[in-house]
C-alpha cells in the first residue's frame, strides 16, 4: 500500500497519482464517515489534486484552496462514491470541477470569445534568454487556454468532457486547445516565425 509518497511532483512529465491504488478497507472507512480515513486518502490524494488545480489556475495559493475545498466536498460526497470509476480517476473530476467553478466564481472566464482571449495574453512577451519550462509557458496561456491544454493534453480529457465542463461546444474546446497548442509552439521556439 502506497503510505502517501507518490510520483507526482506537480511537475508536467510525472505519472499521475490518481493512477494511485486505494486501500478498500479506507475507501470502507471514510464512506462510514471515519476522519482518519479520511486523513489517508489526504496524504495520498492531497499533492494529484494541488498539482492538477496549480497546472488549471496557475495559482499556487487559489490551488491550495481549492484542495481544501475539495477534500470538504469529500466529506460530503464520498458516500455516492459507487467504484464504477477507479477513485483517482472521480475524484481528479471532482478537482477540475470545482477549479473550473472557482475560475467561473473569479470571473477569470468572463471573455468567451478566442480573439479576445489570446490578445489579452499578447503582453507575456518571450525572452529568448529566459529559460522556459512546461510550466511557465503554461503561465503564458490565458487561463481558459491553460485550463483547456492541461485538462485535454496531460489529463486525457476529451473534447466532449472538457466542452461540458465549460458549458461550450467542442469546436469551441477544438479551436480553443489548437490556438493554445500555437501559442505554447511560438513560446518555446522565439526564433521561428508565428
Amino acid at each position: 500500500m502506497n503510505n502517501g509518497a507518490n510520483t507526482d511532483s506537480g511537475g508536467l512529465g510525472s505519472l499521475s497519482g490518481f493512477a494511485q491504488i486505494v486501500d478498500a478497507s479506507v475507501l470502507a472507512r471514510a464512506q462510514r464517515g471515519d476522519m482518519q480515513a479520511f486523513a489517508t486518502l489526504y496524504v495520498q490524494f492531497g499533492r494529484p489534486c494541488y498539482g492538477l488545480a496549480l497546472r488549471l489556475t496557475g495559482n499556487a495559493a487559489h490551488a491550495e484552496d481549492l484542495v481544501q475545498e475539495v477534500f470538504l466536498k469529500l466529506i460530503d460526497s464520498i458516500r455516492s462514491y459507487r467504484g464504477d470509476a477507479p477513485f483517482g480517476a472521480w475524484l481528479k473530476r471532482m478537482t477540475a470541477n470545482a477549479t473550473v467553478d472557482q475560475l467561473r466564481r473569479n470571473k477569470r472566464f468572463v471573455d468567451a470569445d478566442p480573439e479576445a482571449m489570446f490578445a489579452a495574453s499578447e503582453a507575456c512577451a518571450t525572452n529568448s534568454a529566459q529559460k522556459l519550462d512546461a510550466a511557465a509557458l503554461l503561465q503564458r496561456l490565458p487561463p481558459r487556454a491553460r485550463a483547456v491544454v492541461v485538462l485535454h493534453e496531460l489529463e486525457g480529457y476529451t473534447h466532449t468532457e472538457i466542452a461540458k465542463l465549460f458549458g461550450q461546444s467542442e469546436s469551441y474546446s477544438k479551436s480553443i486547445l489548437a490556438r493554445g497548442l500555437q501559442r505554447l509552439h511560438a513560446a518555446a521556439t522565439p526564433d521561428a516565425e508565428a
